[in-house]
């Protein structure tokens, strides 16, 4: 039997402690996977690869047999990317097991606020039958278009579910070319996506944060979209011009959205019931569905995480390569 992976895991809760190592006990025995838990290093540390989505320099210095950091989520945070600047050499990594439950909220947000539920079950509530009555009863999705901003592990979910409603689906990436290629789902690359807002009835914004996506889409691109489209953000919020996203929502430049991703958000526990998630009044309108963030959670979530990193670790100790390797000059 080869000598064990070393790997340290110090941010592990004891939950996720348990599923992991169930998870690595029905891994290949001829190729074993040593795991290390703590916020305390190991004496005299000798792991591979390390666990923790904010390494401190420390920790990245610990080790000289140190090959691979890999995060324990997608994304790939400010901090990180700073700390990362004095290892070039080092193999970073993230996981993409949110991608279910992300799409999945990306589509409840997206049928919420094209069939105006959020309204029409307040009013209900309320005994007020009138909306049965009204000419306009929510946007049809079948036969309409599908702007997906982003075609990673949550867009060519999305995508999937977008063709399967009947739309046609248009999926701009930073190349416009992927190894999964669905039939229905026309690529293009985000250069190349500005003659489509006036075609986009729906806009999914599934990217991840990076210098080249901030601010992507402002008052040009909105203006630019049809005065129903209804925009769903599962990416991060400031993807889309804040003040710009309001506006358009408020005077009716475009039709609803629905936003899982904000502007602001709580800096500790005693604020997390007394935070607007931004500056300006989302809260007032009633074309927006509104949610805290919690696209990829699940009651799942730690046995998906789990799963995905004893994955990693096992491919990484049979073949010493792993999957979703994260450029980090790109921020993804």
């Amino acid at each position: 039997m080869n000598r064990p992976l070393s790997v340290y895991f110090p941010s592990a809760t004891e939950e996720m402690e348990r599923l992991l190592q169930s998870e690595l006990q029905s891994g290949n025995e001829e190729h074993p996977v040593e795991v290390i838990y703590g916020k305390d290093a190991p004496a005299a540390p000798t792991y591979e690869v390390l666990i923790t989505g904010r390494p401190s320099e420390e920790q990245l210095r610990a080790s000289p047999e140190l090959r691979v950091l890999l995060i324990p989520f997608a994304g790939l945070p400010k901090s990180t990317v700073e700390v990362l600047a004095d290892f070039p050499d080092l193999a970073v990594h993230n996981l993409h097991h949110n991608a279910a439950p992300t799409s999945e909220m990306a589509m409840a947000l997206l049928l919420s606020a094209a069939k105006e539920v959020i309204p029409l079950d307040r009013s209900l509530r309320a005994g007020d039958w009138s909306a049965r009555y009204d000419s306009k009863a929510g946007v049809l999705l079948e036969g309409k278009t599908a702007l997906i901003i982003g075609y990673g592990a949550i867009g060519r979910r999305v995508a999937t579910v977008c063709a399967a409603f009947g739309m046609t689906v248009v999926a701009a990436s930073r190349t416009g070319a992927t190894a999964c290629d669905p039939s229905p789902v026309e690529l293009i690359s985000i250069a190349d996506v500005a003659p489509r807002w006036p075609q986009a009835d729906f806009v999914m914004v599934c990217a991840p944060m990076t210098p080249a996506t901030e601010g992507l889409i402002g008052e040009e691109q909105l203006a630019a979209l049809p005065d129903d489209a209804v925009i769903v953000n599962i990416g991060r919020g400031p993807i889309i011009d804040e003040r710009a996203l309001y506006e358009s929502l408020r005077d009716g430049t475009i039709g609803a959205a629905g936003l899982d991703v904000w502007y602001q958000y709580p800096e500790d526990k005693e604020s997390r019931t007394s935070t607007q998630p931004s500056e300006y009044p989302f809260h007032e309108l009633d074309n927006v569905v509104m949610s805290p963030h919690r696209g990829g959670h699940t009651e799942a979530m730690e046995l998906l995480r789990t799963r995905y990193l004893a994955e990693s670790l096992r491919q990484y100790a049979a073949t010493r390569t792993m999957p979703w390797l994260v450029d980090v000059t790109r921020g993804y």
